[in-house]
């Protein structure tokens, strides 16, 4: 033979006594009988069964039972699937199950390799968890056949585990993300355990590297643990794993300085003995960790429990095929025999492979599975992993505060970072179970740092004896990955989050927030799942105010990636001043099932509308602004727009130079806080219809956009509407340094002079009292942008009073 294989017994022999070391185990726990053998054998039944029905779907369409001799016709034509980590975690799955059973613990299950959705699956339907939401997959001969013919086919389960799957709160689909997911569903819920499957696959990114930081920000006292249970099978899809590659001594030096207590579980003729006194003492050491914090007398840096369980990839299934290994190997990882309906060796061992579980001996003559599988099943179904309403049904609306008693004055200057700071920590007050941020290390400088306060908030880092143990609501870690995968478990389990970052680097998360959007989706198509909060991005520290960093800090492309989400889920916001800020974070942490986004200013500027006059504009998404149009912007020359705090600043202040320098021309000028209102009509639930859109930008007078992204993102949003002839857009251009914020606008062709050249060349196609000194008009304007630069790189300064409030 050719290849690798991670040689084992097929299938493990019983064993004929407890080794010492589970002996010892066993004493320590004070276990009086580790498993008695009625349980053993439950046990094994159960994997059996739960083996046999996972390599079913991928590959039977008829005679789902073996009820007769397995023949070509009962395979399917497409086999898609992924048999490599099955075993591992309907081993796994079978004794959470019996832990469960034996302590009445609150448990949920997070798989990091969703591939391996023909497993649980498999355990689902065992433990009626399927047939409770979805009654085609009761427990019956029927509800079997519809399983496993129906799987990885159009109208069945995919061939991931997604939002349709029941107890599924991450998908697993673009790995990395399990474990922070988890330590994000126990935050606040005390009583729960989180099992985490981690694959040693998933182990080699970077997200999971840092997500083992988890627990120095969890509280014992006030949230409850995860389980990682690391399943090292050796092999990803055609290459060694990193894990699989390294001995004992080497895992047990990682995750001792990650600060975990190991235990390995690896004795495959033992492997139900270990795995069992393995979760016992897991267990064991959670609860002796919380017990401890819960009485006042919590442990210092304490070391939670991980096990890390080696069996060979593919465990039980073909061994071997034309001379190369399969199981033990890369080769079992998706299907493992893959033409089994034309090639008569194949054919032969798949029949071989099917037989050897002995399913008729597992399930009745009504399809059922026998009394000793389901005396391993939890008998109250609202324990069972699978119908757990933290997955399901745990929505927790905030009580929110008034936003209305913070509003700041018209007239005024003030940072839209600072009055948002101010908000949240009167949400926090109110809301102190069911509200946390998740932030890189950046809430200082994003001028959020009121939320800092205590006793009412702070950091919730436990290895810091600055904010240990002091119920903060503050996590803070330099890993966008981990506040993302954190905030995900956090809001799949009811609760709200709020993730602040500097505008740069949200685009880090972009493929997890993709991911996320499209559990969201099929979540809200799947009736038996109940409301969720939104998922909600606070952006800040824009490339339009980036004084102290330069060209790597200035990228807006994250708008452009919520963009792109499904229409039903994706939200933009870009409030111009403060007061609307403030309604539109109100707005976004009331809301469900989106994912928010809302683009601000940490810097002082401008307050444009007053508290009654920002809600009637946030409810309507866009308005005229009066007070800075001519005539209340009846019959315009041209319309001025702005998205976003600095460009729609810099239109406000072209307004007031046209008034000055070109009195003749008629200026409109709208303001867009609701992104979403601009796309084509009915193509978004916010879109402005045809009429409505005409009765803002006009039918027929040109239109200058001054956006704060990627001018293409706003063109995408325009195309199918009328007229787009009239309509130019300017935006960021990726055009950058560390240099003034002036100058920046200048850079990117959004500033005040370009705004107001752009009016005077569009007013001009319609009003010849403009078009007789346009050209004029636009040579001096683009004088003046020169002599600002040349002023910013001789003085490292903007001219005094660039950014003073407008006067009309």
């Amino acid at each position: 033979m050719t290849g690798q294989q991670i040689a084992t017994p097929n299938p493990p022999p019983e064993p004929s006594s407890l080794p010492d070391y589970l002996k010892d185990l066993c004493v320590e726990l004070n276990i009086k009988q580790a498993l008695d053998d009625a349980t053993l054998s439950a046990i094994r039944k159960y994997r059996r069964a739960a083996m046999y029905i996972a390599a079913a779907m991928i590959y039977l369409k008829e005679n789902a039972l073996l009820e007769k001799p397995l023949s070509r016709d009962d395979i399917k034509p497409r086999l898609l699937g992924h048999w490599g980590t099955c075993p591992g975690l309907i081993l796994v799955y079978a004794h959470l199950n019996l832990a469960i059973r034996r302590h009445a613990l609150d448990m949920i299950f997070v798989t990091g390799p969703g591939h391996g959705a023909p497993a649980i699956l498999s355990c689902l339907w065992l433990e009626s968890s399927l047939a409770h939401f979805l009654p085609k997959y009761s427990l019956d001969k029927k509800g079997l056949k519809n399983l496993i013919s129906g799987f990885s086919v159009p109208g069945g389960f995919p061939s991931h585990i997604n939002a349709e799957t029941p107890g599924a709160i991450h998908e697993g689909g673009e790995l990395g993300y399990a474990l922070s997911v988890s330590f994000g569903a126990a935050f606040d819920n005390p009583d729960l355990i989180v099992a985490c499957v981690v694959g040693d696959g998933e182990a080699e990114s970077g997200p999971t590297a840092t997500a083992w930081h988890g627990y120095k920000y969890l509280d014992p006292a006030e949230s409850g643990a995860v389980l990682p249970i690391v399943h090292v099978n050796g092999f990803k899809i055609s290459e060694r794993t990193i894990y699989g590659c390294m001995d004992d001594k080497e895992l047990v030096a990682l995750f001792s300085g990650y600060g975990y207590q190991v235990r390995f579980v690896e004795d495959l003729e033992n492997i139900d003995l270990d795995l069992f006194a393995s979760i016992e003492w897991a267990v064991g050491e959670i609860r002796k960790i919380q017990k401890a914090a819960r009485e006042g007398s919590p442990i210092v840096k304490p070391r939670w429990p991980v096990l890390i369980l080696r069996t060979p990839k593919g465990w039980t299934g073909p061994k071997e095929l034309d001379g190369k290994f399969i199981e033990g190997s890369f080769a079992s990882h998706q299907v493992p025999l893959t033409a089994p309906k034309k090639n008569d060796e194949q054919f032969a061992r798949l029949k071989e492979w099917l037989e050897q579980y002995e399913i008729h001996d597992l399930i009745t003559e009504a399809g059922k599975p026998i009394a000793e599988i389901l005396s391993i099943i939890p008998e109250d179904h609202t324990k069972r992993m699978g119908t757990r309403k933290e997955t399901y049904d745990c929505y927790q609306p905030l009580d929110l505060p008034d936003w209305n008693e913070l509003t700041v004055k018209k007239g005024t200057q003030e940072s839209c970072m600072e009055a948002v700071g101010k908000y949240l920590l009167k949400v926090i007050e109110k809301n102190p179970k069911t509200f946390r941020i998740f932030s890189p290390d950046e809430l200082e400088s994003n001028k959020l740092s009121a939320v800092l306060q205590e006793p009412n908030s702070g950091r919730n880092f436990q290895w810091d004896i600055a904010s240990r143990a002091k119920g903060g609501r503050v996590i803070e870690i330099l890993s966008e990955h981990t506040c993302q995968g954190m905030m995900q478990g956090y809001t799949l389990t009811g609760r709200t989050a709020l993730f602040p970052s500097y505008e740069a680097f949200l685009g880090i998360i972009h493929t997890m927030c993709v991911q996320y959007s499209k559990f969201v989706k099929m979540a809200r198509e799947t009736v038996w799942r109940e409301d969720i909060p939104s998922i909600n991005y606070l952006e800040t520290s824009t490339w339009a105010r980036q004084e102290h960093n330069g060209f790597s800090h200035q990228n807006p492309s994250f708008i452009g990636a919520v963009l792109n989400l499904k229409a039903s889920i994706a939200r933009v916001y870009l409030p111009p001043d403060a007061n609307c800020f403030l309604s539109t974070i109100a707005h976004c942490l009331r809301a469900r099932h989106y994912v928010n986004l809302m683009v601000g200013s940490k810097q002082p500027t401008p307050v444009f509308l007053s508290p009654e006059e920002a809600d009637r504009h946030c409810i309507a998404g866009a308005s005229i602004w009066e007070f800075a149009s001519v005539d209340k912007g009846i019959d315009p020359d041209v319309v001025l727009v702005g998205i976003g705090v600095e460009v729609t600043f810099e239109v406000i202040a072209a307004a007031a130079l046209l008034r000055k320098l070109c009195p003749e021309l008629r200026v409109r000028v709208v303001n867009v806080t609701d992104l979403m209102v601009l796309s084509v009509s009915e193509s978004h639930p916010h879109s402005l219809s045809s009429e409505d859109f005409e009765m803002l930008f006009g039918s027929d007078v040109p239109i200058h956009f001054n956006y704060h992204g990627y001018p293409i993102e706003l063109k995408g949003l325009l195309f199918g509407r009328k007229g787009l002839d009239r309509v130019s857009v300017e935006g960021y251009r990726e055009e950058g340094t560390t240099t003034t914020p002036f100058d920046m606008m200048l850079c990117n062709h959004v500033s005040r002079f370009h705004v107001a050249a752009a009016a005077v060349r569009g007013g001009s196609l319609g009003n010849p009292a403009v078009q007789v000194r346009a050209h004029e008009l636009i040579s001096g304007l683009m004088h003046d942008v020169q002599k600002a630069r040349d002023y910013a790189v001789e003085h490292g300064a903007d001219p005094e009073n660039t950014y003073d409030t407008p006067k009309f």
